[in-house]
Order: structure tokens, then sequence, then C-alpha cells
């Protein structure tokens, strides 16, 4: 797996390899700069809207990073791109799944919105397409915990996996997402699972399914630092 592919399959790019927004069903504008590393190649975009000058002294010294040496490696110019962006910074593991991926029982495909807004607050029917296909475990005739498309392209997508808080620790988090994985990998895409270095509960499901950290993505998030 290569963080390039990462890099397309996460956000929508223009001609110049600068940012547009993210490739999410309800799509927004993106970190003001990504950066994807792995132990043999790294990858980087600045969002469209840095200016000219700015977004070129970003490339020269993302140009000059060191390959990964190790999981959670910041970049080496990390001080460098916060004070010249400045934002926040968001950081973690980017994860493969294994070629074999077991197909947990009592998982169910939805398309309906109903049985996702019990439990679930912000979900639109409009964006159930984009989701798709969205796996999740059936409690009293309501999806408990789901796994969906976060982000997809033609040729990866991403995991978004929720559990209602009232039916979290029953292990239903990584049963969904081993059926989500084994959906995208029979469409003939390739399955990814992102989070961040902080989130304990979604770094427990990368490991309870033996995942495989091929890169880590560092990046900036919120308003350019440059006056607007």
């Amino acid at each position: 797996m290569t963080p390039g592919i990462k890099l397309s399959t996460a956000f929508v790019l223009d001609r110049h390899g600068r940012i547009r927004s993210t490739r999410e069903p309800e799509p927004h504008p993106g970190p003001l700069f990504t950066l994807i590393r792995s132990a043999s190649s790294r990858v980087w975009a600045v969002r469209a809207d840095v200016p000219g000058e700015l977004a070129t002294e970003i490339d020269r010294l993302a140009g000059q990073e060191p390959l990964l040496q190790s999981p959670q490696d910041a970049p080496v110019y990390a001080d460098t791109y916060l004070s010249l962006l400045g934002g926040q910074i968001v950081s973690g593991p980017a994860f493969t799944f294994p070629d074999e991926i077991s197909q947990p029982a009592d998982v169910t495909r939805v398309d309906d919105l109903r049985l996702l807004e019990h439990n679930f607050r912000g979900w639109t029917a409009r964006e159930i397409p984009g989701c798709s296909p969205i796996l999740a475990v059936i409690d009293g005739g309501y999806a408990v915990s789901v796994c969906f498309s976060a982000r997809s392209s033609q040729i990866a997508a991403e995991a978004g996996v929720e559990t209602a808080e009232a039916f979290r620790g029953r292990g239903f988090a990584p049963r969904v997402t081993a059926a989500w994985a084994a959906a995208i990998r029979a469409s003939g895409r390739i399955p990814l699972y992102s989070t961040s270095w902080t989130n304990a509960a979604s770094l427990a499901v990368a490991r309870k399914l033996g995942l495989t950290q091929y890169a880590n993505e560092w990046s900036l998030v919120g308003n350019p630092g440059c006056g607007s």
C-alpha cells in the first residue's frame, strides 16, 4: 500500500495537486496541509486556498522530509509548518487489512435511514449512497453499531465506525468493520482504516482485527494562518 492511494482516496485534488475538498459524502475543504509518510515513500498536499508563495515553501520543506522511521514520527519541519499555516495538529496511523478477512456472523447490510437514525444523529438520506456499503449490528430492530465508507474513490475506501454508547464494549465495532472491509474488497476496491493516535477505542479495533500500519498521516486543520 502506498501513501499516494490514501491521499487520492481521502481528498479531491486540483490539477496542481492542491486539496479542493475531502471525498466524504458531505465534503468539506479539508486540512490546510497533510503529509503522509511510509517507510518507502511520502506524499503531501496543501489546500487550494493557501496563498501560492506559502504553498510553494511548504512544498519545498515537505520534499525534504525523511521517510517514516518509527510509527509515530513527527515531521522534521513540524514547528515550521505550524508557524507558517497555524491550525491544529492531527496525526494518526493508516492501516491495511489482512489478505484474509473472516466474515462475521449477525452483521446486516443496511440502506434505510430509519434503521440508523434511532441511535445515531446526523445521518441524512442523501448521504447513504455515498457511505455504502453500510454494515451494522441490529438490536431491537435498529442499528447499534455501524461501519460505513467515510471516504471513497474508485480504487479504495476508508472506514468510518460508530457504536451507540449503550452498546459499546461488546466487540461490535470489530465485527462491523470486518464485514465492511470484506464488502469493499468484494467490490474490487481496497479497504483502508485510519484513526488518530489519541483515539484509544479506534486503535483497539485495529489491534483486534490484526491490521497493519503502512503509513502515518500528519495534518494541520483550521483556517489559513495568513490573515484570512
